[in-house]
Protein backbone atom coordinates (compact mmCIF):
# COMPACT_ATOMS: atom_id res chain seq x y z
CA UNK A 1 0.00 0.00 0.00
CA UNK A 2 1.59 3.64 -1.14
CA UNK A 3 1.92 6.20 1.08
CA UNK A 4 -0.47 9.37 1.09
CA UNK A 5 1.37 12.63 -0.89
CA UNK A 6 0.93 15.38 0.24
CA UNK A 7 -2.40 16.52 -1.80
CA UNK A 8 -3.71 13.17 -0.89
CA UNK A 9 -6.98 13.73 1.48
CA UNK A 10 -5.56 11.53 4.32
CA UNK A 11 -2.83 13.67 4.32
CA UNK A 12 -4.53 16.82 3.81
CA UNK A 13 -6.98 16.73 6.87
CA UNK A 14 -4.02 15.97 9.29
CA UNK A 15 -1.59 18.59 7.33
CA UNK A 16 -3.92 21.61 7.75
CA UNK A 17 -0.56 24.13 7.94
CA UNK A 18 -0.55 27.91 8.56
CA UNK A 19 0.86 30.35 6.19
CA UNK A 20 4.40 30.71 8.77
CA UNK A 21 4.39 26.98 8.21
CA UNK A 22 4.04 26.68 4.49
CA UNK A 23 6.79 29.61 4.18
CA UNK A 24 8.67 27.05 5.92
CA UNK A 25 8.35 23.92 4.13
CA UNK A 26 7.80 25.70 0.91
CA UNK A 27 11.73 27.40 1.88
CA UNK A 28 12.95 23.37 2.97
CA UNK A 29 11.23 22.01 -0.37
CA UNK A 30 13.16 24.63 -2.57
CA UNK A 31 16.72 24.43 -1.11
CA UNK A 32 16.35 20.37 -1.17
CA UNK A 33 16.78 20.17 2.41
CA UNK A 34 17.72 22.11 5.92
CA UNK A 35 19.08 21.86 9.16
CA UNK A 36 17.64 23.61 11.88
CA UNK A 37 20.66 26.08 12.07
CA UNK A 38 20.35 26.55 8.46
CA UNK A 39 16.34 27.27 8.65
CA UNK A 40 16.86 29.42 11.48
CA UNK A 41 19.36 31.56 10.03
CA UNK A 42 18.01 31.93 6.74
CA UNK A 43 14.26 31.63 7.07
CA UNK A 44 13.60 32.72 10.95
CA UNK A 45 16.04 35.72 11.48
CA UNK A 46 14.84 37.64 8.29
CA UNK A 47 11.47 37.14 9.89
CA UNK A 48 12.34 37.31 14.08
CA UNK A 49 11.70 34.13 14.98
CA UNK A 50 13.85 32.31 17.58
CA UNK A 51 15.93 29.07 16.36
CA UNK A 52 13.46 27.24 19.27
CA UNK A 53 10.55 28.77 17.12
CA UNK A 54 11.78 27.19 14.09
CA UNK A 55 12.90 24.07 15.55
CA UNK A 56 9.31 23.82 16.79
CA UNK A 57 7.50 24.58 12.91
CA UNK A 58 9.96 22.13 11.69
CA UNK A 59 8.94 19.40 14.28
CA UNK A 60 5.26 19.82 13.75
CA UNK A 61 5.43 19.49 10.03
CA UNK A 62 7.34 16.51 10.70
CA UNK A 63 4.55 14.94 12.85
CA UNK A 64 2.60 16.07 10.05
CA UNK A 65 4.53 13.85 7.75
CA UNK A 66 5.22 17.19 5.29
CA UNK A 67 8.88 16.68 6.70
CA UNK A 68 11.20 13.68 6.90
CA UNK A 69 14.54 13.96 9.31
CA UNK A 70 17.58 12.30 9.03
CA UNK A 71 20.92 12.33 10.65
CA UNK A 72 23.44 13.25 8.53
CA UNK A 73 27.36 14.08 9.94
CA UNK A 74 25.69 13.87 13.49
CA UNK A 75 23.52 16.83 12.65
CA UNK A 76 19.50 16.32 11.46
CA UNK A 77 18.51 17.26 8.09
CA UNK A 78 14.84 18.16 7.52
CA UNK A 79 13.68 17.45 3.86
CA UNK A 80 10.35 17.42 2.14
CA UNK A 81 8.54 14.41 0.46
CA UNK A 82 7.28 16.85 -2.04
CA UNK A 83 8.67 19.43 -4.25
CA UNK A 84 8.00 22.95 -3.93
CA UNK A 85 5.84 22.97 -7.32
CA UNK A 86 3.57 19.54 -5.77
CA UNK A 87 3.33 21.74 -2.35
CA UNK A 88 1.84 24.80 -4.22
CA UNK A 89 -0.62 22.61 -6.30
CA UNK A 90 -1.71 20.76 -3.00
CA UNK A 91 -2.43 24.45 -1.52
CA UNK A 92 -4.16 25.15 -4.29
CA UNK A 93 -6.36 22.21 -4.30
CA UNK A 94 -7.19 22.72 -0.75
CA UNK A 95 -8.10 26.19 -1.31
CA UNK A 96 -10.22 25.56 -4.38
CA UNK A 97 -11.95 22.68 -2.35
CA UNK A 98 -12.28 24.08 0.87
CA UNK A 99 -12.90 27.57 0.53
CA UNK A 100 -14.24 27.81 -3.32
CA UNK A 101 -16.34 24.73 -3.15
CA UNK A 102 -14.31 22.65 -5.47
CA UNK A 103 -15.30 25.77 -8.42
CA UNK A 104 -12.48 27.14 -9.86
CA UNK A 105 -14.87 30.06 -11.45
CA UNK A 106 -14.88 32.77 -8.46
CA UNK A 107 -11.11 32.38 -9.05
CA UNK A 108 -11.46 32.80 -12.67
CA UNK A 109 -13.79 35.73 -12.05
CA UNK A 110 -11.10 37.17 -9.61
CA UNK A 111 -8.24 37.49 -12.59
CA UNK A 112 -10.24 39.05 -14.51
CA UNK A 113 -11.79 41.80 -12.57
CA UNK A 114 -8.96 42.25 -10.16
CA UNK A 115 -5.60 40.82 -10.82
CA UNK A 116 -3.06 42.72 -12.85
CA UNK A 117 -2.07 39.19 -15.31
CA UNK A 118 1.59 39.99 -17.23
CA UNK A 119 1.43 38.93 -21.34
CA UNK A 120 3.37 35.57 -19.81
CA UNK A 121 0.91 35.03 -17.32
CA UNK A 122 -1.97 35.31 -19.99
CA UNK A 123 -0.09 32.72 -22.47
CA UNK A 124 0.32 30.40 -19.33
CA UNK A 125 -3.45 30.38 -18.73
CA UNK A 126 -4.45 30.46 -22.46
CA UNK A 127 -2.28 26.91 -23.05
CA UNK A 128 -3.43 25.52 -19.34
CA UNK A 129 -7.25 26.51 -21.01
CA UNK A 130 -5.98 24.26 -24.25
CA UNK A 131 -4.67 21.48 -22.33
CA UNK A 132 -8.25 21.81 -20.65
CA UNK A 133 -10.06 21.25 -23.81
CA UNK A 134 -7.89 18.72 -25.61
CA UNK A 135 -8.44 16.61 -22.57
CA UNK A 136 -12.21 17.33 -22.87
CA UNK A 137 -12.25 16.07 -26.21
CA UNK A 138 -10.22 12.84 -25.75
CA UNK A 139 -12.14 12.11 -22.75
CA UNK A 140 -15.47 11.73 -25.23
Amino acid sequence: MSQPGPTDESTTDRASVGERELALLRFIAERGGATVGEAAHEFGRPRELARSTVLTMMERLRDKDLLERRKVEGVYRYTSPASAPELLRGVVERFVERTLGGSVSPFVAYLTESAEVSEQELAELEDLVSKLQSRRTEER
